[in-house]
């Protein structure tokens, strides 16, 4: 099980990993093993997850999720396949607590007297510092 909160939590089998070879560090190691890990997590058909957070997983996740809904996460940032494995899982979840959290709704507010006025008083006063700039007679 891969945890996301404590309420949401996600089935190993659900995820599919498979590995190929990394580009960057790794020296002579960098040809011959495969240490980059792709993760793929059918988000939008997993059973593991809500709709609302569905949703805005689909909104967060842009670029790496696919038409199919799947997710698909790329770690190839450390030189063992074991660390990469861990990050892309850590990716994951992260991604995934990210559109677990429900966005605040904005409560529609109107202007104070208050701020009308402070904002008239102001308006006036750059008139005024407008009015000054007229043309300087000759004479």
């Amino acid at each position: 099980m891969l945890q996301i909160t404590e309420t949401l939590a996600i089935d190993e089998a659900e995820l599919e990993e498979s590995f190929m070879r990394g580009a960057g560090p790794g020296g002579q190691n960098v040809n011959k093993v495969e240490t980059a890990v792709q993760l793929r997590f059918r988000a939008m058909a997993s059973p593991s997850l809500p709709e609302a957070i569905k949703a805005r997983l689909a909104q967060l996740a842009g670029r790496r999720l696919t038409l199919d809904g799947e997710i698909v996460i790329t770690a190839r940032r450390f030189r063992t396949r074991e660390l990469n494995r861990q990050d892309a899982r850590q990716r994951l979840a992260e991604l995934i607590r990210d559109a677990a959290v429900e966005p605040i709704r904005r409560r529609a507010t109107r202007p104070t007297r208050a701020s009308k006025e402070r904002k008239l008083a102001a308006k006036k006063q750059r008139g005024r510092v407008k009015g000054l700039r007229g043309r300087v007679e000759e004479g």
